[in-house]
């Protein structure tokens, strides 16, 4: 109990917390652009989030959010994991001494 209660003190904030997946992705003009027509395009970043269903939303990002939205989603599996290591401590509390 004492280390399900240390898991639970040192949980992430919880209200930073951000689920799915950082991109970069490269958008490509057809006409009008010269750095389209070098094959550079303009790169971007994108926050992706997958549904049940298939559905899925793309949310694109200004450069300066990156940090933020890195944090939040590392915040998001850090919470997510210690919530299964809690969970599989009280399985192991529910179960009847031998």
């Amino acid at each position: 109990m004492e280390r399900r209660d240390r898991l639970a003190e040192n949980l992430p904030e919880i209200a930073e917390i951000l689920r799915g997946s950082l991109l970069q992705r490269t958008i490509r003009h057809k006409r009008g652009c010269p750095k389209c027509e070098r094959g550079e395009g303009h790169p971007m970043l994108v926050l992706t989030v997958n549904y049940p269903g298939g559905e899925n939303r793309q949310i694109s990002l200004r450069p300066e959010q990156k940090r933020q939205v890195e944090r939040w989603l590392e915040n998001y599996h850090k919470l997510k994991s210690r919530l299964e290591e809690i969970c599989e401590l009280n399985q192991v509390l529910l179960r009847p001494e031998p």
